[in-house]
């Protein structure tokens, strides 16, 4: 078979492997988003469109529901660790085999194997997850054609090591700008030291009490931490200015708005002369109590869990459409030079998914 075409009748790890040999770093996708809109378009039961380097699936059975499945078809860069290796002991090792071609590969036999789900289906393969927010492709289909994302609930076949993770906290990421005046250090008195004008900033830091919510009976820990500090420009300087970069990660039940509201007051009194947001991508609600997630959490089984890093299920929460995520890869792994995937984790997310659609 040509290196550009997929085979989709392959098992999930032999097109798990397939697809970690097609390398998509984040920005140079479009050979996979090629090869899986062809695939794609060879089965007869689905209308496939595309933009950009996203590739969008559908049934249109007129079914009661409608279940959008989703996954990222790029990786971060490759660390000596392409082609894939699969080794006796039935794990899959390669770029991209935890997050998240594994996952992309449940969705691809998903797509060609259940011609007639008892839902419809939305397919979504979309590029540049792995880099800044403004290149993510699903955040451009949402842009530009919301109906294509249209549905009752979504699963995000994100690596959660086939446990259902439900929602994602939103992550907010601001700098807290202090000044002084610059001096000697020589002779200190004569200046006002930056840095130190920041400790009350630490100090708020330190004593900050985080929330524990309880969404839907999962758990979520938010947190507020300073990730950086930037100050000084030489070591016999007083320095002038002081940024402490501060990042909030806060649970589904706040919205962004009150999040943004929620840091301002924390750091209200603490001698901040500028507050600029850096980064901001709003928490998705876990959405467990719907029907469509709960015949899903029968059918694959398990504990939910809540879902402490960001994920795309929140531009789902966007436009209305409850989201978990539900994928093969395990995301400790995710990123690692040693990245891998044990096989039958792959074949058992599809089997379960596979009960929820056809049972």
């Amino acid at each position: 078979m040509p290196e550009s075409t997929l085979d989709l009748t392959l098992d999930g790890p032999a097109l798990t492997a397939r697809l970690v040999d097609f390398p998509s770093v984040s920005g140079d996708e479009k050979e996979l988003a090629d090869a899986i809109e062809t695939a794609l378009r060879a089965l007869p039961h689905l209308a496939v469109d595309r933009y950009g380097n996203n590739v969008v699936a559908r049934t249109q059975l007129g079914r009661a529901e409608r279940v959008v499945l989703a996954g990222h078809i790029d990786t971060v860069p490759i660390a000596d660790n392409v082609p894939s290796r699969l080794d006796e002991n039935g794990v899959l090792w390669g770029c991209g085999t935890s997050d998240m071609k594994s996952g992309v590969a449940v969705q691809l036999r998903i797509a060609a194997t259940v011609p007639e789900p008892n839902r419809d289906l939305t397919f979504v393969f979309y590029d540049n997850e792995e880099v800044a927010a403004h290149l993510n492709g699903l955040g451009h289909v949402a842009d530009a054609h919301p109906d294509w994302l249209a549905g009752d609930f979504a699963v995000l076949l994100e690596p959660s090591d086939g446990q259902v993770e439900g929602g994602c906290q939103g992550t907010l990421r601001v700098f807290l700008r202090t000044e002084g005046e610059r001096a000697h250090s020589a002779r200190s008195w004569m200046g006002s030291n930056a840095i130190h004008a920041a400790a009350p900033i630490l100090g708020r830091l330190a004593a900050y009490e985080p929330r524990r919510p309880v969404i839907d009976g999962l758990e979520y820990r938010e947190g507020l931490n300073a990730v950086r500090i930037e100050a000084g420009v030489a070591n016999n300087v007083i320095p002038d200015a002081c940024t402490v970069v501060v990042n909030y990660r806060y649970a589904p039940d706040r919205s962004a708005e009150e999040a943004l509201a929620h840091v301002h007051e924390v750091f209200a009194d603490c001698g901040v002369v500028e507050f600029t947001v850096d980064d901001h991508s709003g928490a998705a609600m876990p959405g467990l109590s719907h029907p469509a997630a709960e015949a899903f959490m029968a059918a694959v089984g398990g504990t939910a869990q809540p879902k402490f890093g960001w994920t795309d299920v929140s531009r789902f929460g966007a436009l209305g459409v409850p989201a978990v995520n539900y994928g093969p890869g395990d995301a400790l792994l995710a990123h690692k030079r040693d990245e891998h995937v044990a096989v039958d984790r792959i074949t058992h997310c599809e089997e379960r998914l596979r009960s929820w659609l056809t049972g």
